[in-house]
């Protein structure tokens, strides 16, 4: 088949790869003029590593892996850890940190030349009496295919198009997000901590050579100006915590390194798509990153739409493909948004009253449970 993807995010990348393993025709059309090679990091749980490995994506060569989330009071007391190696055991994938831009090199490396094609602005998705559908692009071009797939983010125009409008909506909170070398302690290890009090929560967590991503959960007003120095607003909301990598990361951040990523979610729809058009990823199920499911879900839809156009009679029928997978990706993203949220990590915590050893073990469990919810690929639930 032909298979126009619009976005070369995580998802769309992951896609283009697991289609052109199984000799599908594929172009991936981007509106900015190369990879994203920003600051941000990307936290990859169990269910994320294992979608990449069935699509033939080995990601243990970057960022590092995660053994365990330190859940911290503010003044750094160790309130319980959540061993992440128990998810492991359970499903035979781990957790990692990766750098964003390490992620995308390492997608696009596997892609024949000439797939990926920057400078495309998706601003129309069409079907076409005949069955086809086309994508529209800002300079007057198209692209046509028996499929077309918008993997373009939170805000994209392939969703406007084949929904009719824009669902998402402001939460609230907005992430600070930084990917830098902190000289915190746990830069070298295999652990994550997790700072949460009543100005927001810290997260941070060891990426690879040196790297420490780290981001500030916040309340934040939709529509607000950025600040003129967001690190120094971050000093001054957390400069009250003594936890002391918290300490080290207001001191080193700087406001050139800062990302800002609004909140916003909207209802998963029964049916994200019409005819031969279809949506994965943020652009389908858009939630806030507290639970640092994003990545993962949209690598879930790229393993389980090219499990389902991989199917016999695809070729005839790719609408009744897309509406399989569709179908069913719908229970677990909308399991994923209802667990997403700044309070999200407080759910999967355990009463303080249990004491530290079995408060963490209960969060072990939680956290196996939450992963088999709102995973197709660890349960090998398929279209």
């Amino acid at each position: 088949m032909r298979i126009v993807i619009v976005g070369a995010g995580t998802g769309g990348l992951a896609l283009a790869r697991g289609l052109i393993r199984q000799g599908h025709a594929v172009e991936v059309h981007e509106r900015a003029v190369d990879l994203r090679s920003d600051g941000a990091g990307l936290g990859l749980h169990p269910n994320g590593t294992a979608a990449l490995s069935a699509l033939g994506v080995d990601a243990g060569g970057i960022g590092r892996r995660l053994d365990g989330v330190r859940n911290r009071a503010p003044s750094g007391r160790v309130r319980h850890t959540l061993d992440a190696g128990a998810a492991r055991d359970h499903y035979g994938f781990g957790s990692r940190t990766v750098p964003r831009s390490a992620l995308l090199e390492l997608l696009a490396e596997g892609l024949p030349e000439g797939t990926v094609r920057f400078g495309r602005a998706c601003t129309r998705v069409r079907v076409n009496p005949d069955g086809t559908v086309s994508a529209l692009f800002g300079d007057g071009s198209s692209a046509t295919g028996d499929v077309v797939v918008g993997a373009d983010g939170a805000r994209s125009a392939a969703r406007r198009d084949l929904w009719d409008r824009d669902p998402a909506r402001p939460t609230g909170w907005a992430s600070w997000q930084v990917l830098a070398p902190v000289p915190v302690g746990l830069a070298a290890g295999t652990d994550a901590a997790l700072v949460q009090g009543r100005q927001g929560t810290c997260g941070m967590a060891p990426a690879g050579d040196g790297l420490v991503r780290c981001w500030f959960d916040v309340r934040w007003r939709s529509g607000t100006p950025r600040p003129e120095s967001p690190a120094a607003v971050l000093r001054r909301l957390f400069g009250d915590w003594t936890d002391p990598d918290v300490r080290t990361v207001l001191e080193h951040v700087r406001d050139e390194d800062l990302v800002l990523t609004e909140h916003v979610r909207h209802r998963v729809p029964r049916v994200w798509g019409r005819g031969g058009a279809t949506l994965l990823g943020d652009a389908a199920h858009a939630f806030p990153p507290s639970a640092a499911q994003g990545a993962d879900q949209a690598l879930e839809d790229a393993w389980a739409l090219s499990l389902a156009l991989a199917e016999e009679g695809a070729a005839a029928d790719p609408a009744a493909a897309l509406r399989r997978y569709e179908s069913v990706r719908r229970g677990p993203a909308s399991l994923a948004l209802l667990a997403s949220g700044a309070e999200a990590v407080l759910r999967l915590s355990a009463p303080r009253v249990l004491g530290r050893e079995r408060a963490g073990a209960m969060a072990a469990r939680r956290y196996v449970g939450y992963l088999g919810g709102v995973s197709n690929v660890l349960t090998d639930r398929r279209p």
